[in-house]
């Protein structure tokens, strides 16, 4: 079913959402960070007639646009990190409005599949292996660590009760490369996901679009891609 679309963040990721949505037949249009500050645009009168809102903006702008939108009664998609601190009171206001909300500090269906092997893999941590993640991305990211090595340190912590430290590295225009070492005094395992276009973060945050409409309900897209 066709849906109509708003994108808030026309920068690189942001485009190629748009670009996916209308390959897909979705009517879409792009809301910049200069008629939306503070989240002014995003009035119930201007939201009435999107499906979704989709947020790839920036961690000092991205609560606001959720506020507004949670306001509007309005189902969002949020691709943006950096807001994770909130995280508790955002999805009490998002199940309190009644509206769908889908987060993910990674919509790439491979990172998905790579935080499973993960999964797979945190009980070294309690037999001996100490553990470091790496995460190198383009100069032009503002948020450090990375929302999607975040995620890798709470899947860790939550799977085997240890806290792994995170190195964060910038340079050039790299995408996005997040590695999961693990060492004894035997052996060492390295795990890597490195992506190779933001085209597979795009995909990843118009299907999560598809599937939110009509659903109630905060949910991260680690825990829901297996269904889309």
């Amino acid at each position: 079913m066709p849906l109509r679309l708003l994108v808030l963040g026309p920068g690189k990721t942001g485009s190629l959402v748009a670009e996916v949505a209308r390959e897909r037949g979705h009517a879409v249009q792009m809301v910049d960070v200069d008629v939306n500050r503070d989240g002014a645009w995003l009035t119930p009168e201007h939201l009435r007639d999107f499906d979704v809102v989709i947020d790839f903006t920036a961690p000092e702008a991205v609560l606001a646009n959720i506020e507004a939108c949670v306001r509007a009664q309005k189902a969002m998609v949020v691709g943006t990190t950096g807001w994770y601190g909130e995280m508790d009171r955002v999805r009490q206001a998002v199940e309190q409005a009644g509206t769908g909300f889908v987060f993910a500090a990674n919509f790439s269906y491979g990172v998905n599949l790579f935080f499973q092997i993960m999964k797979a893999a945190a009980p070294a941590l309690t037999h001996g292996y100490s553990s470091h993640i790496t995460e190198i991305h383009h100069i032009h990211k503002k948020d450090a660590p990375s929302g999607t090595a975040a995620a890798m340190q709470r899947l860790l912590e939550q799977a085997a009760s240890v806290r792994v430290d995170i190195s964060s590295e910038r340079e050039g225009e790299v995408p996005g490369t997040h590695t999961l070492e693990l060492e004894s005094a035997g052996d060492r395992i390295v795990l890597t996901h490195e992506a190779k276009s933001r085209r597979t973060f795009a995909e990843g945050a118009v299907l999560a679009a598809e599937w939110i409409v009509g659903k109630a309900g905060f949910y991260d897209f680690k825990d829901i891609f297996g269904q889309l």
